[in-house]
């Protein structure tokens, strides 16, 4: 098996980092309008915007996406980074892919001087919770959500 490389998204990968993201959102039971997918990857192409991406490319093919973004908080005047969508092509898993994309996007945020690093899961996905649960503990909060589109 080839080394992964982790690199920065780049506007060559958009076909692949849709793919990748379709299936993401497909695996998390969501559904993303193509509108808000071309938004956000023009969000990422963005240097000024404060999403990114980065990839984990395996033998040339990108094999992984990590999308993250900074932002401000009430706690601290340093940036909190939020990886808001982590996923690895099934056929790739079990190869380290994730665990380089999540250190690399905690590397950056340390290179940004963000405060913290957070991510969250479903309860049901306890492929990605092993994995998770070997980098950083899980953390006693709660999350709600509420809905604000009709």
């Amino acid at each position: 098996m080839a080394d992964i490389l982790i690199r920065k998204a780049e506007a060559g990968d958009e076909a692949r980092w849709r793919e990748l993201f379709a299936a993401y959102n497909k695996f998390y039971r969501a559904s993303v309008p193509e509108d808000v997918v071309r938004h956000t990857w023009a969000r990422i192409l963005d240097p000024q915007n404060g999403m990114e991406a980065l990839v984990a490319v395996q033998d040339g093919r990108v094999v992984g996406i990590c999308n993250y973004l900074f932002h401000d908080s009430t706690w601290s005047i340093r940036p909190s980074c939020y990886l808001e969508d982590l996923f690895v092509d099934p056929e790739c898993r079990g190869g380290g892919a994730a665990r380089k994309l999540i250190l690399a996007c905690e590397a950056d945020a340390r290179a940004k001087n963000a405060r913290r690093l957070y991510w969250q899961t479903q309860e049901y996905n306890a492929a990605a919770r092993s994995l998770y649960d070997t980098i950083v503990p899980r953390s006693s909060f709660i999350v709600y959500r509420k809905s604000l589109e009709e």
